[in-house]
C-alpha cells in the first residue's frame, strides 16, 4: 500500500552543459581505424589499426617487448602445447633469431611434440585409448628418455639435454624445433615436466628420479632468470598450460625472497576464451604492486601471427 506521498519532479532548466567543441570524449578522430590498403607493406595495416581495446593493448604489448628487449631486460616465454600444434612454433624461433626471446618454459607436454615434429615431421597419433596405446609412441619414448636421463646425471636440465640432443643426432627437420633452434641460439630453454602427464611416463625406459632431477633444476635455472625482468621486462604466457603460469609466480616468489627487487615488468596473456574466465590470473596477480597485464582471448592461430607482426613490425 503506497504511504500517500507524491514525488515532486526535477526541473531541468538549471542543468550544467558543456561545449562538445571544447571537451575531448572517449574517442577522438587520431585513434579510429583507417582501411588498410592490401597491396601496401604490412605496416600499413597495423598503421590502419584503431588505437583502442584489443587493437591498441597488442600495439603496446608489442612495444613493450621490443623495447624491453633493447634495454637488456628479458623477455620470457611460457608456451603450451598449442604452439606446436597449431604450427606457430617457426614464429618463435624467427623472434629467436631477432633477439626478442631471452628466454622459454614450456611443460613437457610441448615438449614431446617439438621432439617429435624434429624427429618425424609430425607429432604422433594418439591412437585409440580402448587399444591401451594411446599416446605409446615408442621411439619418441626412448629417445627422449635416454636424453633426458643422460642429462640428469651430468646435471643439466631437461630442456637443455632434449635441445643439444636434437642437434647432436641430427633431426632431419631441427630446423622447425623449439627446442634445437634454443639451444643453436644459446637461448635458454627450460622444461617443468609432471609425473604422469606426458606420455614418455608410460615407458619403461622413464626414471621418476632424473625426470623429477632435471626438471627441479630447470626450475632452478627459471627462477635465476626472473629477477632480469625487473623494470621493463616481460613475460609472455603464450597459450601455456594451466600451471606454467604458477610456476612463473612460484619463481618470482623465490626470487623476491631472496633479496631481489622484480617490480614494474608487463605480462601479456594470450590464451582461449575459456581460460581466461573465471580462474585465478597468476600474471595478473604478479604485476598488482607494479606494472601492466595485458590479455587477448581468441584463437591462437590467429592472435600469435597479429603480435608476430607487430613486433616485426618495430624491428625494422
Amino acid at each position: 500500500m503506497m504511504n500517500g506521498r507524491i514525488g515532486k519532479p526535477l526541473d531541468f532548466t538549471e542543468v550544467r552543459t558543456y561545449s562538445g567543441r571544447e571537451r575531448g570524449g572517449a574517442l577522438d578522430l587520431t585513434r579510429i581505424a583507417r582501411p588498410p590498403d592490401v597491396r601496401r607493406p604490412l605496416d600499413e595495416f597495423y598503421a590502419s589499426l584503431p588505437r583502442t581495446g584489443y587493437a591498441r593493448d597488442l600495439i603496446e604489448a608489442a612495444e613493450h617487448i621490443v623495447v624491453g628487449a633493447a634495454n637488456g631486460r628479458k623477455i620470457v616465454w611460457l608456451i603450451g602445447p598449442s604452439v606446436i600444434e597449431k604450427g606457430l612454433g617457426p614464429l618463435l624461433v624467427a623472434l629467436m633469431e631477432r633477439n626478442v626471446v631471452q628466454h622459454v618454459a614450456m611443460d613437457g607436454t610441448s615438449a614431446v611434440l617439438d621432439f617429435e615434429q624434429a624427429f618425424f615431421g609430425h607429432t604422433s597419433d594418439e591412437a585409440d585409448l580402448r587399444d591401451g596405446l594411446f599416446e605409446m609412441n615408442r621411439e619418441s619414448a626412448e629417445w627422449m628418455n635416454s636424453i633426458i636421463n643422460d642429462g640428469a646425471r651430468r646435471g643439466f636440465g631437461i630442456g637443455y639435454s632434449l635441445g643439444r640432443g636434437i642437434l647432436d643426432r641430427r633431426a632431419p627437420h631441427d630446423a622447425y624445433s623449439i627446442l634445437a633452434n634454443a639451444a643453436g641460439f644459446r637461448v635458454p630453454l627450460t622444461v617443468h615436466s609432471a609425473i604422469g602427464q606426458e606420455p614418455i611416463h608410460q615407458h619403461h625406459t622413464a626414471d621418476g628420479s632424473l625426470i623429477g632431477k632435471g626438471s627441479y633444476k630447470d626450475f632452478q635455472f627459471f627462477a635465476g632468470q626472473i629477477p632480469d625482468i625487473h623494470h621493463g621486462g616481460v613475460v609472455v604466457d603464450l597459450l601455456a598450460s594451466d600451471f606454467l603460469p604458477e610456476v612463473f609466480l612460484r619463481g618470482l616468489n623465490v626470487a623476491r625472497n631472496l633479496g631481489n627487487p622484480v617490480q614494474n615488468f608487463v605480462t601479456v596473456r594470450l590464451a582461449h576464451q575459456a581460460r581466461v574466465v573465471g580462474e585465478r590470473d597468476s600474471l595478473a596477480l604478479a604485476t598488482r604492486d607494479g606494472g601492466k597485464t595485458y590479455c587477448f582471448p581468441g584463437p591462437p592461430e590467429l592472435l600469435f601471427p597479429l603480435l608476430f607482426g607487430a613486433i616485426q613490425r618495430l624491428l625494422r
